[in-house]
């Protein structure tokens, strides 16, 4: 195993996290930890065939499990949480537990075992319902999911912690996150939907929902600028491009990109897809450019990016690129 700093990267196996372990064994040693309920061993093939990465299949509510893990390493980055905010309606303790206890459950590991440096993958639901650009040094109105209920709860532990114990963090608060091994979000869901039907694609809301959409390449590079470049105790920045991507162009590139390029588009109506929504939303980016970084892709860019990778794993060669 080469030289270099030892990275612990909880949800190492899923959509970001793996894009990240791909570049992590570029500098260091990774221990990817993961359950694998929504990661894939697939997502991290080639780390592993490296040689400078190891998979420990585990679950972040098993603390014990995790201390185990953990000890001697540089840096933890933890990306596990539910993926998908609508879910928190069905199960209402499922944000409670993959995202605040897990948290805890992940810094407690890093306490107890000195690990000196802590990254959060948090997100803009923090913000609450809010189409005003947000920055970080204000959080607006409250949050009105449970997903970013939890978010904002584990932001605060990770606060605390920096405090109380002495550790360096970085908290990331994305916009959505979009590109190839995607687990969730609208244009996997459209391409999964139009799989089962050819003839309709069925769109919660009116369409015009819109929010700042960033390519997984891009979250990475900015994960990695933050941790090479941030010098306070702990620092938050927000992750995503200056523009906006509504709801009904993702429908729109859907369903061109997919064999199905006839099938119509049936809108549900209301302002947003399900409760604890946000329609509209804006991150202001502008601290992590004031300290040297800028997404390469537009929201319109990544978003397109993103489904011409999905349409791909969706539908292998009868996708419909260019």
């Amino acid at each position: 195993m080469p030289n270099g700093p030892k990275y612990f990267v909880v949800g190492g196996a899923g959509f970001i996290g793996s894009h990240l372990t791909d570049r992590l064994v570029a500098r260091g040693t990774v221990t990817i930890y993961d359950n694998l309920t929504i990661g894939k061993r697939d997502f991290v093939a080639d780390a592993l065939a490296s040689g400078r990465a190891t998979l420990v299949q585990a679950d972040a509510l098993d603390l014990e499990s995790l201390v185990r893990a953990i000890e001697g390493h540089d840096v933890v980055f933890h990306l596990a949480a539910n993926p998908e905010a609508r879910w928190g309606l069905d199960n209402p303790r499922l944000d409670l537990e993959q995202g605040t206890i897990a948290t805890h459950n992940v810094l407690e590991a890093a306490r107890r075992t000195g690990v000196p440096r802590f990254v959060l993958a948090s997100s803009g639901t923090v913000y609450g319902d809010t189409a005003a650009s947000c920055r970080e040094d204000g959080l607006g109105s409250l949050p009105i999911s449970l997903y970013g209920a939890s978010k904002l709860a584990g932001e605060a532990l990770v606060s605390a912690y920096v405090e109380c114990f002495d550790l360096r963090a970085l908290i990331f608060r994305f916009g959505n996150v979009v590109g190839p091994r995607g687990t969730h979000g609208a244009a996997l869901d459209f391409l999964k939907k139009l799989q089962k039907s050819e003839v309709e694609l069925e769109v919660l809301g009116d369409g015009n929902q819109s929010k700042p959409y960033v390519h997984v390449s891009d979250c990475v590079d900015a994960i990695l600028y933050g941790l090479d470049n941030a010098q306070a105790r702990l620092d938050i920045f927000n992750i995503a491009p200056p523009d906006a991507t509504s709801v009904r162009r993702i429908a729109e590139l859907c369903v061109k990109a997919s064999p199905y390029p006839n099938a119509a588009i049936r809108y549900t109506g209301g302002d947003r897809g399900w409760r604890g929504d946000v329609p509209h939303s804006r991150l202001d980016a502008g601290k992590l450019a004031a300290l040297g970084w800028k997404t390469r892709k537009t929201s319109d860019e990544a978003v397109g990016a993103a489904i011409a990778a999905l349409a791909v794993e969706v539908f292998g060669e009868r996708a419909k690129l260019g």
